[in-house]
């Protein structure tokens, strides 16, 4: 829905997903295997001709920088507008980024609305777009919570996405 939303009201040519490999402010907790991560994207996004998906930095290893995987694509599309989404309860920790002043004069942040996150502004060279698009209260943990307890998810995922987390009997208490 996020995707709709951005592609609608930036008139985006195409929107990119770029799932990590480790965030480096989620070190002590490890992330979905990167190749599922992978698949539930290409599974979501199917059919969507202004998606794409890219494996940067699962391909790069390591952890996850924002500036890092910018850089590349500023190499490989010069000349092209890099907006970056981020939800609005990232915003005031921006300037923890690795090289976030670096960071901001690259890129325009897209803030998504997220509930209980009011908008916030960050001083010269952040520059912020506001998406109106709506508030959601949809959580990756939430989603991971919810299979973990056997309760469906198919009204917060793609029914693909559903189905193969249900295949895979992904979260399940293995005892």
């Amino acid at each position: 829905m996020v995707a709709e939303a951005a592609l609608e009201e930036l008139a985006l040519d195409w929107l990119i997903f770029i799932p990590t490999l480790q965030s480096p402010f989620k070190a002590d907790r490890r992330p979905a295997d990167g190749g599922l991560r992978l698949r539930w994207l290409r599974l979501a996004l199917a059919g969507q001709m202004r998606c794409k998906v890219d494996a940067i930095e699962l391909a790069r290893g390591g952890v996850s920088y924002t500036i890092d995987t910018v850089r590349s694509f500023g190499r490989r599309y010069p000349g092209s507008e890099i907006l970056v989404l981020v939800g609005s309860d990232q915003v005031p920790h921006l300037p923890c980024w690795r090289e976030a002043e670096s960071l901001a004069g690259l890129v325009e942040f897209v803030v998504i609305p997220r509930p209980g996150h009011p908008f916030s502004s960050l001083p010269s060279p952040y520059r912020l777009r506001h998406l109106k698009g709506w508030p959601m209260a949809i959580s990756s943990s939430e989603i991971r919570r919810r299979v973990l307890r056997g309760l469906p998810v198919h009204h917060l995922v793609p029914q693909e996405v559903a189905e193969d987390f249900e295949s895979l009997q992904l979260y399940r208490d293995k005892t």
